[in-house]
């Protein structure tokens, strides 16, 4: 009888545990940082609509795509730009060609209530320290360099300079109060969180390349199965519209 009892408890063991391994995993989602706002209300519709929970892993374009290039298990990269998902595309790392889902706009922000706040006042000595993101792997830290440059007044401010690694270390250095102003994206500033916090400017576009921005579903085993529902939500109109209140320009 004994012998019976644990024979049934390991049969409901194996059965628990099998259960265990066929629960669905979450989809992962890596996200280049200007989107650490936005992305959030984009996966909680999602998931309020079909009960599909996703993880979030938010770090720079650059730093996602060396990791994607060494296998780290995302199934959605969603980029500052389309040079980083197309380089992942040429290496046979994503599904299908990467599409533009939205442009970035580049925005000059300080914590500090400034009047007549504008690029060239950069250079006042009231100013001492400018963040940036890196221009080697953040697409928004590019941006404002060229930025900088095309309105001629780099060599003058280099020095300056303070280079985060990604947009969300931009913020935190703004924020902080750590650097007097920095260049972000205006998806940062216009968020719940943000809005309304010190000074900002929309930098016109004409001042840098378009930041297009681009999405690819990775391709690698053991995908979530429901990954291409979230990667053609992204392209939706619903999706577009909370994209359109952070400050994106949808195709």
């Amino acid at each position: 009888m004994k012998l019976l009892c644990r024979f049934a408890l390991a049969i409901l063991v194996v059965q628990f545990l099998s259960c265990g391994n066929n629960a669905p995993q979450k989809l992962t989602i890596a996200t280049a940082a200007n989107t650490q706002f936005a992305i959030n209300e984009l996966v909680n519709t999602f998931t309020n609509q079909t009960n599909i929970d996703c993880d979030i892993i938010v770090s720079s374009s650059g730093k996602l795509t060396a990791q994607i290039s060494e296998g780290a298990p995302y199934d959605i990269f969603i980029s500052a730009d389309m040079k980083y998902p197309e380089s992942l595309h040429a290496k046979g790392k994503t599904q299908s060609p990467p599409r533009v889902y939205a442009y970035g706009q580049l925005a000059l922000w300080s914590m500090t209530k400034k009047e007549n706040f504008n690029i060239k006042n950069l250079q006042n000595q009231n100013t001492k320290y400018i963040v940036i993101a890196n221009p080697k792997t953040a697409p928004y830290g590019a941006a404002a360099l060229e930025t900088l440059q095309n309105q001629g007044i780099y060599e003058t401010i280099k020095d300056k300079l303070v280079y985060g690694e990604s947009i969300s270390q931009v913020n935190q250095f703004v924020y902080s109060g750590t650097a007097d102003v920095g260049f972000t994206a205006m998806s940062v500033v216009m968020s719940p969180k943000m809005k309304n916090k010190g000074s900002w400017l929309a930098i016109d576009p004409k001042n840098h390349a378009p930041i297009q921005q681009g999405a690819a579903l990775i391709q690698r085993k053991n995908a979530h199965p429901e990954a291409v529902r979230f990667y053609e939500f992204l392209f939706s109109k619903e999706a577009k519209k909370i994209l359109q209140k952070y400050g994106y320009v949808t195709p």
